[in-house]
């Protein structure tokens, strides 16, 4: 199974600095809705599953491993508009450190599945809202580039949640 689309990521050359884009981003970086919460999400649920679900398990496990390539990307980004990739959501002028409380701690398969379609559409959501404000080119080609493999978690984790009828319980 494929994890991400198989179009390349764009290579980060922003030549224009602008805080304000970078704080824009440090939501969708490291806020209680960013990637940084997507991949400690993903990789407590994968552990939490392995054992009574290994398919949803890896798949969760990968997709956390795709969420950590956009954070990179994401960090790279900000730092190039002129900001430290600090792992905090600098909207607003406002700096709100990222925490472990953003990490729902459920261990339940249709609850987690619910939440992962809920943080998968919240993150294409949060992308598309960037889209409109920022005129940046490179920023971007990224986030639409990001939307992609977004969109290909949403489906992936609508499709387990449709099977969970089949799904053998623990």
């Amino acid at each position: 199974m494929n994890y991400q689309i198989k179009e390349p990521y764009p290579k980060i050359n922003i030549q224009k600095k602008s805080r304000y884009v970078a704080n824009l981003l440090s939501h969708v970086y490291a806020s209680n809705e960013g990637e940084l919460t997507a991949v400690h999400l993903y990789i407590y649920q994968s552990l939490v599953l392995k054992d009574c679900y290994p398919q949803v398990g890896e798949a969760l496990k990968k997709i956390g491993e795709v969420e950590m390539h956009h954070l990179f990307l994401l960090g790279e980004a900000i730092e190039q508009l002129g900001n430290p990739p600090i792992y905090a959501d600098c909207n607003f002028n406002l700096e709100s450190y990222w925490n472990a409380n953003y990490v729902y701690y459920d261990q339940d398969l249709k609850t987690i599945l619910e939440i992962d379609i809920e943080s998968e559409s919240q993150a294409i959501h949060n992308y598309q809202l960037i889209l409109m404000t920022v005129e940046d080119e490179e920023v971007q080609k990224l986030i639409k580039r990001i939307i992609l493999d977004e969109q290909l978690h949403l489906k992936i984790f609508q499709d387990f949640y449709r099977q969970l009828i089949t799904i053998d319980d623990c």
